[in-house]
């Protein structure tokens, strides 16, 4: 599907197809032409059209490319990545968007004329970055949720939720990275469609990215140290299960040789009261010992 738009004198018109006359190095046109999904013929565009380089093409045609910026010389190559968080598959999902930015042209997606080829990149990129916010901003509630339940409740087994979110954070941040250092380019001034006033408002969305990027690798941070204090939150409660039963364990030890002693059927020294009076004696002689292992427990502070 091609959309093509001119601008004439200010004017905007849509058009069905391209003139070779707007492509002239003294043309008044600046045109815009925005190729989705294209067909074989419409492809071919690129090649007998414009004389894009053929590298350039088939990058342009591949289905998913890595971001890069690159100069042909008469033309300004530029690849980004457009963002949709798919929550099932736990992964940001992205679209290659690959711009061909020359005196006259500009290809791929559509926007307003006004600034010149250039200029419509950076209206364009500065959409795209806007974009990362909402989801940046999912994150961070996500977090701060899970924060929550780690430290309000840390009884709840969370470390999948974590590792989740750890997995999404990820996701983000090879999403980022590469497009900061390609927006980083474009500030610089390395090519010279990009004039000193626009690199001013290409390094706003660069410095924009950087925030961006900041914040996902503090996120993956905080997460690592969400996940230890998790970790150690269990461990520490495992250990106090264990304290607890080791006590009680302990305590039933010396109980159960006094009964295992006089459940036998053998005879033994008897206490003083007659028969009526052996089983509490039994009672009081464990009951003592209990009180005595766990005094002694509390004294050596293992309780």
């Amino acid at each position: 599907m091609l959309t093509v738009l001119a601008s004439v004198d200010g004017v905007v018109r849509k058009e069905s197809s391209i003139d070779p006359a707007w492509l002239a190095p003294d043309s008044p046109v600046t045109f815009w032409a925005d190729l989705s999904k294209p067909t074989s013929e419409e492809a071919r565009l690129l090649r007998s059209l414009f004389h894009f380089h053929e590298l350039a093409v088939e990058d342009a045609l591949s289905q998913s490319h890595h971001p890069k910026v690159e100069s042909y010389g008469a033309f300004l190559y530029v690849i980004l990545h457009g963002i949709a968080f798919e929550a099932a598959k736990h992964r940001f999902a992205t679209r290659d968007t690959d711009f061909f930015v020359g005196p006259h042209y500009c290809a791929r997606n559509e926007h307003v004329l006004e600034d010149g080829p250039a200029g419509l990149l950076h209206r364009i990129v500065d959409t795209m970055v806007d974009n990362y916010l909402p989801e940046i901003e999912k994150l961070a509630d996500r977090l701060e949720h899970i924060e929550h339940r780690v430290f309000d409740d840390p009884r709840d087994n969370l470390v999948r939720p974590i590792l989740s979110l750890k997995r999404d954070v990820a996701s983000m941040r090879r999403v980022l990275l590469p497009q900061r250092d390609v927006i980083g380019r474009l500030a610089r001034r390395e090519f010279s469609v990009i004039t000193e006033q626009l690199s001013y408002r290409f390094r706003d969305v660069y410095d924009q990215m950087v925030r961006l990027t900041d914040e996902s690798m503090l996120f993956h941070d905080r997460l690592s140290s969400l996940l230890d204090a998790h970790v150690t939150s269990i461990s520490t409660r495992l250990n106090q299960v264990m304290k607890v039963l080791t006590v009680i364990a302990t305590i039933f030890m010396p109980l159960t040789v006094l009964t295992g002693m006089w459940g036998m059927n053998v005879p033994l020294p008897a206490f003083p009261g007659g028969d009526e009076m052996q089983f509490w004696w039994i009672v009081a002689l464990m009951a003592v010992t209990t009180g005595s292992m766990l005094w002694l427990f509390r004294l050596r502070r293992w309780m």
